[in-house]
C-alpha cells in the first residue's frame, strides 16, 4: 500500500505551449529528492482534458522511464466511456505504470449497477492496482459508500481518492472497508482530518509546491505525532486555500512561475489567474522565497 504524499502532478508546457518533456523530467527527480512517495500523472492537476492521445502515452512513458522503479507511477486512465477507459488501462499497463486511477464517469451519471460494473470491467482486465477517483463537484455524481465498500472487495480496486470534501463520507467509509483498502484526501485542506478517520494519505496539488512538507504532515500523522502534523496542515492553510482561489491548476501553476520554477501557463479553456488573486499569490510566493515555510 502507498502511504504519505502522493503528488496530483502538472503538466509543464513550453512557450509554444507543447508538453515540455525536459521539465517534466526535471519535475520527477526533483519529487523524487523530497521524498514524494508517488506521482500521479494524466489527472485533474494535469490537464488530461486537453492533452491528445499522444501527448498522454508519452507522459506516461516518460515518467515511467525516467522514474527507473525509484518512486511508484500512478496514471490516470478514467474515462466516462468504460471501453475506453479499458483499452488506456491496459495501455498504460504496459508501458509499466505501478497503478491506475480511475474516476467516477461523468456527465452519463450511470446507475448503481453501470457504476459497478465500469470498475469491475477494468479491474478484471488488468494486473495493477485499481484507485477510485471520486470527485463529485466536477463529475456530478457522488459515488456512495456502499458501492465503493462493494467495490472493495475486488482484488485489484486498492483504494479511493476522495475529493469530495465531505467528511461524514470518509468516517462512514472508512468504518465499511477494512484495513488494506487505502484512502486518499483529495483535499489538501483537510488531509489531517481526513486522515483521523482513516485516510492513508493525499492526493496533493500542493505537494507541487511544497514536497517535504506535504510527506512530512502526512508521515508525522502516520507515525503517531498528530500535533505535528496538525500544525504543518494549519501553519500552511493560507497557502493552500490560495491554491484552490480559482480553478486547479491555474493558481499551483501561476505560483510555480512565481518560484522560478517554469512550468508554463495553462490550456484553454483555463485562462490566467485574475489580477486580484495574482497579487495574492505573488505575496506568498515571496513569502516563501524569502525563506518562511521554504521547501525549494
Amino acid at each position: 500500500m502507498i502511504k504519505g504524499s502522493i503528488v496530483a502532478l502538472i503538466t509543464p508546457f513550453d512557450e509554444r505551449g507543447n508538453v515540455n518533456i525536459d521539465k517534466l523530467k526535471e519535475l520527477i527527480n526533483w519529487h523524487i529528492e523530497k521524498k514524494t512517495d508517488a506521482l500521479l500523472v494524466l489527472g485533474t492537476t494535469g490537464e488530461t482534458p486537453t492533452l491528445s492521445e499522444e501527448e498522454q502515452d508519452m507522459i506516461v512513458k516518460t515518467s515511467v522511464k525516467e522514474s527507473a522503479g525509484r518512486i511508484p507511477i500512478i496514471a490516470n486512465s478514467g474515462s466516462n466511456d468504460t471501453g475506453k477507459s479499458l483499452a488506456k488501462s491496459r495501455k498504460y499497463e504496459e508501458m509499466g505504470a505501478d497503478a491506475l486511477l480511475v474516476i467516477t464517469p461523468y456527465y452519463n451519471k450511470p446507475n448503481r449497477s453501470g457504476m459497478t460494473e465500469h470498475f469491475y470491467k477494468i479491474a478484471d482486465n488488468v494486473n495493477i492496482p485499481v484507485y477510485i477517483y471520486n470527485v463529485p463537484a466536477r463529475t456530478g455524481i457522488n459515488i456512495s459508500a456502499d458501492i465503493v465498500a462493494e467495490l472493495s472487495r475486488h482484488s485489484r480496486i486498492a483504494g479511493i481518492k476522495e475529493a469530495g470534501g465531505d467528511l461524514s463520507y470518509v468516517a462512514k467509509l472508512s468504518n465499511m472497508v477494512s484495513d488494506d483498502f487505502a484512502v486518499y484526501s483529495g483535499n489538501d485542506d483537510i488531509t489531517v482530518a481526513l486522515m483521523s478517520m482513516g485516510a492513508v494519505g493525499a492526493v496533493s496539488v500542493w505537494a507541487n509546491i511544497m514536497p517535504k512538507h506535504v510527506s512530512r504532515m502526512t508521515h508525522a500523522y502516520l507515525d503517531g505525532r498528530a500535533d505535528e502534523a496538525r500544525r504543518i496542515q494549519l501553519e500552511n492553510l493560507n497557502l493552500i486555500n490560495a491554491l484552490f482561489c480559482e480553478t486547479n491548476p491555474v493558481p499551483v501553476k501561476t505560483m510555480m512561475n512565481m518560484l522560478g520554477m517554469d512550468v508554463g501557463g495553462c490550456r484553454l479553456p483555463l485562462g490566467p489567474v485574475s489580477n486580484a488573486n495574482r497579487r495574492v499569490l505573488i505575496r506568498l510566493a515571496e513569502e516563501l522565497k524569502a525563506g518562511l515555510s521554504v521547501d525549494l
